[in-house]
């Protein structure tokens, strides 16, 4: 999962659109729609003991590729795997952990598969607004991802060029190991929280 720059002087819907073409022209077929969203959950003042102690950030996530599934993670923290009706347990944890609602933030856009490659690419939104673009790669006969990295690298390569991002930092603690859903899930928090700092400033080219 990897953020992809707006292009020079174009808009984000813009940018998407080309690189949807370029996939397109490669042979890819759409393969219907995805959504992936994230509500942040604060430590409510009440439960933090310090007054100068810094409160714990929740991320509550749900990706439309496992529908009956809720993703619960914490910043470099666990990530919980819960049935689809964690959100209302949220609701009766207002003590402890508060929603943010300004925070909402997703991706949503079209599924592409080339091959044994499904691509997602989404326009990320905070509100009405659209703050940038995210790609998704799965190599699915694979479930190792460390031996098909360079594979991906490749693919990946013949439609973002030079964007096509590094190994991803969740790679580092997997070495050989299966990969999970989970680990999709933390890619996309690690894109969201970065697409929000980014906002702190103003941007320009992104309408």
């Amino acid at each position: 999962v990897t953020q992809v720059p707006v292009a020079e002087g174009k808009s984000v819907q813009q940018t998407v659109e080309m690189l949807t073409r370029k996939l397109e022209l490669l042979g890819a077929e759409k393969q219907g729609t995805f959504c992936v969203d994230c509500e942040t959950y604060h430590t409510a003042a009440s439960t933090m003991g310090n007054q100068g102690q810094t409160g714990k950030l929740m991320y509550v996530m749900h990706n439309s590729e496992y529908p009956l599934s809720c993703f619960a993670l914490f910043e470099n923290g666990p990530c919980l795997i819960a049935d689809a009706y964690f959100d209302t347990l949220m609701v009766k944890l207002k003590g402890f952990f508060q929603n943010a609602k300004a925070n909402k933030i997703e991706s949503r856009g079209t599924r592409y598969q080339y091959c044994d490659f499904l691509v997602k690419v989404g326009t990320v939104t905070m509100g009405p607004s659209a703050r940038g673009i995210s790609v998704e790669v799965e190599y699915c006969p694979c479930v190792i991802a460390n031996d098909c990295w360079n594979l991906l690298m490749e693919f990946m390569q013949s439609f973002m060029g030079n964007h096509a991002p590094g190994v991803p930092s969740v790679f580092g603690t997997k070495h050989d190991s299966i990969y999970s859903p989970a680990d999709t899930m933390v890619q996309y928090m690690e894109l969201f929280n970065k697409i929000r700092k980014q906002q702190q400033v103003p941007v320009a080219g992104i309408r």
